[in-house]
């Protein structure tokens, strides 16, 4: 598939066929893909917790939903037959830039103009998405409210130090509902990209 299609057919996909499991190759090319996401000073700092088993998905959404009510959204998510929590490791890039190259040795993290562990995670994260569409899957991206982190990070043996960026959920698709916020409708390209000043449109 080229990439372009790939792009243009991705979506957020929020149910699934629970009784249809991802083939274990489909999950790992997915994972090698997210693998080859750039990140600073090839710092790599980021780990994926793949779950599959119904125990453990089911330990996952405990976790991060305590005693909530299911509304439509969580009982849709909650058919997804594979999660994959993208961790990113803050102290990874911090030890790397005080590295000789780079020369950081305070390891402060206000240094960074953005967090950089998060991004490269998230850019990771879209390369899944991408390649889902590839493997014929349905995927989406979501994250974990702050107040559950630490208790999401528990439920899959992951160090406290880890920052859960987000997670990917796979499947074969579901009849699902599109999202209500698509009426909002694409912004224009004329909106958002510049041409050598903020406000001056780009002509394409």
């Amino acid at each position: 598939m080229e990439l372009r299609d790939a792009v243009r057919r991705r979506r957020m996909v929020r149910a699934y066929e629970p009784g249809r499991p991802v083939p274990v190759e489909s999950l790992t090319a997915l994972l090698d893909l997210a693998i080859r996401a750039p990140s600073a000073g090839f710092s790599q700092g980021w780990d994926f917790v793949v779950l599959t088993d119904q125990a453990d998905r089911d330990g996952f959404w405990a976790a991060t939903t305590g005693d909530e009510e299911p509304d439509s959204w969580l009982r849709g998510m909650q058919t997804a037959p594979a999660l994959v929590l993208c961790l990113s490791d803050p102290q990874r890039y911090l030890d790397r830039y005080a590295e000789p190259d780079k020369g950081w040795t305070d390891r402060d993290p206000s240094r960074w103009p953005v967090p950089y562990w998060d991004v490269d995670t998230g850019m990771a994260a879209l390369l899944m998405l991408l390649g889902a569409v590839d493997e014929g899957l349905a995927a989406c991206f979501f994250g974990v409210p702050a107040e559950h982190q630490a208790a999401a990070l528990k439920a899959v043996g992951a160090p406290p130090d880890r920052r859960i960026v987000g997670v990917v959920s796979l499947g074969y698709p579901a009849p699902d509902r599109r999202s209500p916020s698509l009426r909002r409708g694409r912004r224009p390209l004329s909106d958002v990209a510049h041409a050598g000043r903020f406000g001056t449109p780009w002509p394409g």
